[in-house]
């Protein structure tokens, strides 16, 4: 089964990093990432992989556009199995609030703390369907 995490930043250069830390991982087949660099694009994308075994949304807020708090209860309703951890530079009270109150399993703050995110990953990829 090909296991799929979505990650949705409008910096270029995330995509880059992410490949980089988990590229042992996808090598090994553990799970596939697919990367959208707005809310609009990761919604069209959560639209198209319905059937695709989702386990994991990662989410910047601050995007131009439409923020990930916008895009949170649309990717809620679109996909409700799937936990959504949103991520930010500005890590304050508020924001977490919104951010849990929208649905989301939790709020990273960058830099990302790539261990604390691999566990939240292993535990979903480990487990069973």
């Amino acid at each position: 089964m090909n296991l799929l995490i979505l990650v949705i930043d409008d910096e270029p250069d995330v995509e880059l990093l992410f490949r980089q830390q988990f590229r042992r991982d996808m090598r090994a087949g553990r799970f596939t990432m697919e990367f959208a660099q707005s809310a609009p694009a990761a919604l069209q994308c959560l639209s198209e992989s319905r059937t695709a075994s989702l386990i994991l949304i990662l989410s910047d807020i601050n995007m131009p556009g439409m923020s990930g708090l916008e895009l949170l209860p649309k990717a809620k309703a679109i996909r409700p199995d799937v936990p959504i951890i949103m991520i930010t530079a500005y890590g304050d009270a508020e924001t977490k609030q919104k951010a849990l109150e929208g649905g989301a399993e939790t709020l990273l703050t960058k830099p990302i703390d790539f261990g604390a995110l691999r566990n939240e990953i292993d535990t979903r990829v480990e487990r069973p369907a």
